[in-house]
Parts: C-alpha cells; sequence; structure tokens
C-alpha cells in the first residue's frame, strides 16, 4: 500500500490535508511537533514527533513513504527560527526523501513569496519572487531546496476554513480598529477554502507525473473575490456586524495611528492579488466542491465564537 508522509499535520492546513489523505485509504505517517493530530478513523496511520529544526529526528522518517506533503513552516518569528525550520528543516527533509527513494514531494507555500505589488490572473512563470519577511524569505529558499530534488510547490494566497488563525482573524481586527465595514473596494484577491486547497495537495500528490504540467501552482479557486465582498462576509460572523461606510483606503489607514498590524492588512487590501490558478484544477482533474459564496457562510457560526472571545 502506497504511504503518504504528512509534516505540520496537527495544524491548519496539515490537519485538513490529513483527514482528505485518509478518504484515499493511502496508509498514513503523519509527523507533528507542537500540536498531536487526531489519527484518522478510516486509513491506516501512526504518528511521529519530529521538528524540522532538530535534522536528527527526521532520520528514517522517510523509510516506506511513497509521497511526501510538506505542510509544516514556521509564520513569523525570529529570521533564525525562520531559517532554522523554514530554510534548512526543509533541506534536511528533502535529504532524508531522496535517500529513503519517495517518488514524490509536494511542498505548501505561499504567494507571500512575491512581495508587494498588484497581480492581475498572474501566472507563476510570468512572477519574479521579491520576499520580504523572515518567513516568505525562507520558505522561498525551502521552494529551491524541493524544486531542485524534482518536487511540486503550491502557493495559495488567502486561505480560510476551520482552524484558521491568521486571515479571518486578521480581518475581523481590521474592520473593529477601523469601526466599520469599507464598501467599493474593488482589489480582486485568491482565496481557498482549507478543504478545497487539502483535496488539491493530495490530488497534487497522487498524479500521474504525466498529467501535471507545472512544477510551481497557485492553488485558488478560479474566480477572485472583491475586498468589499470578503469584508462584508467577515463582518457578517461579528456580533453586531460593523456598519457599512464609504471610506477610502486612505482614510482606513487615518483612523488606524499607530495600529501597524490593520494598516499593512489595508495596504494588501488595496491592490489586486489574483493568482491564476486555472492550471491546478485542469491538471488535478477536479472542479471546486464549492463556491466561495456557498462555502464561507457555513464558517460564520465557528468565526463567530471566535470573534467574540
Amino acid at each position: 500500500m502506497q504511504r503518504i508522509l504528512i509534516t505540520g499535520a496537527g495544524g491548519f492546513i496539515g490537519s485538513h490535508v490529513s483527514r482528505e489523505a485518509a478518504r484515499t485509504g493511502r496508509a498514513l505517517t503523519l509527523m507533528a511537533h507542537r500540536r498531536p493530530p487526531q489519527l484518522p478513523l478510516d486509513s491506516p496511520s501512526r504518528v511521529v514527533h519530529a521538528s524540522l529544526a532538530e535534522p536528527a529526528s527526521l532520520h528514517g522518517l522517510c523509510d516506506g513513504v511513497d509521497v511526501v506533503v510538506h505542510c509544516a513552516s514556521q509564520i513569523g518569528g525570529t529570521l533564525q527560527r525562520n531559517r532554522d525550520v523554514n530554510a534548512r528543516g526543509t533541506a534536511a527533509l528533502v535529504a532524508e526523501a531522496q535517500r529513503a527513494g519517495v517518488s514524490r514531494i509536494v511542498y505548501l507555500s505561499t504567494a507571500s513569496v512575491y512581495g508587494r505589488g498588484t497581480f492581475r490572473r498572474a501566472h507563476p512563470e510570468e512572477l519574479l519572487r521579491r520576499p520580504q519577511s523572515p518567513t516568505s524569505q525562507t520558505r522561498a529558499a525551502a521552494e529551491d531546496t524541493v524544486l531542485a530534488a524534482g518536487g511540486i510547490v503550491l502557493r495559495p494566497h488567502l486561505v480560510y476554513g476551520r482552524g484558521d488563525t491568521w486571515v479571518v482573524p486578521g480581518l475581523i481586527r481590521l474592520l473593529q480598529a477601523v469601526s466599520g465595514t469599507p464598501t467599493g473596494w474593488n482589489a480582486q484577491l485568491s482565496v481557498i477554502s482549507a478543504t478545497e486547497l487539502a483535496a488539491l495537495i493530495v490530488a497534487v500528490g497522487l498524479a500521474p507525473r504525466g498529467e501535471l504540467s507545472s512544477s510551481v501552482y497557485h492553488a485558488a479557486y478560479p474566480a477572485p473575490v472583491t475586498v468589499s465582498t470578503l469584508l462584508q462576509a467577515v463582518a457578517g460572523c461579528m456580533t453586531p456586524p460593523p456598519r457599512l461606510r464609504d471610506f477610502s483606503h486612505t482614510q482606513a489607514r487615518s483612523r488606524l495611528g499607530r495600529n501597524h498590524e490593520a494598516a499593512h492588512a489595508v495596504d494588501m487590501l488595496a491592490t489586486d492579488h489574483w493568482f491564476d490558478s486555472e492550471p491546478i484544477w485542469s491538471d488535478s482533474g477536479r472542479s471546486p466542491g464549492s463556491s466561495w459564496e456557498a462555502d464561507f457562510p457555513r464558517l460564520k457560526e465557528w468565526y463567530g465564537v471566535r470573534a467574540a472571545a
């Protein structure tokens, strides 16, 4: 039986990937460091406690593994910690995978490796990476290691769903800071739910090589979402929802004062971040199980509880 190794199996995306992989009936090795993963009930699986920052703990991890799905990343923290986990840790993992004869490595990266800019239906081969933060810089280095080993890189932009502690919670804090829900912000954003992203990751991991046309894919719903549509959906998770207000990005920034996190979010929402994702859907033979409009409202209660906490 094919065995799939999933790193970061206890994390936000990794836990969704573990559940999706279990549905394929493959045997799973679930690697975790801080948060223990839940063992899927419908697939033979085992848990291995290891850390990318401790290369010795990875020895033997890939023995008997056919596909490595690498979801573990350090997000935030010091430059040294990001280097230890994202850059050096990925290099150690890839070396172990090559030693064990793993047939495919899939790395979950991020569109943040492109840095600041305006992106309109952009394809990976058209874009230069200009990572700015320690996290995106070291994840770009991890990409290079995976690609040099013949692996595949996926770059989502905004990912939401159960377990999300970054995207929607950050937007909730922004709406609270500006005391309203802005209208008329028409920049287009690439988004995807964690469940749909997990399905794409597993499909790419198991697809025959001849069906994959690229080594780097954007991973999002085919159609982008406007900023105002996204913010109004997020506002619907809040009690009471912030009032709709017609103000510009400049006016929003002026309300924020020294709230640098919210100001950064406003800057990111001011321009298009639409990354063309058609190739991954066609190559994987999948279509989205549901659209953003149908999917996000089902999470309203889950996010609402956390907004009130």
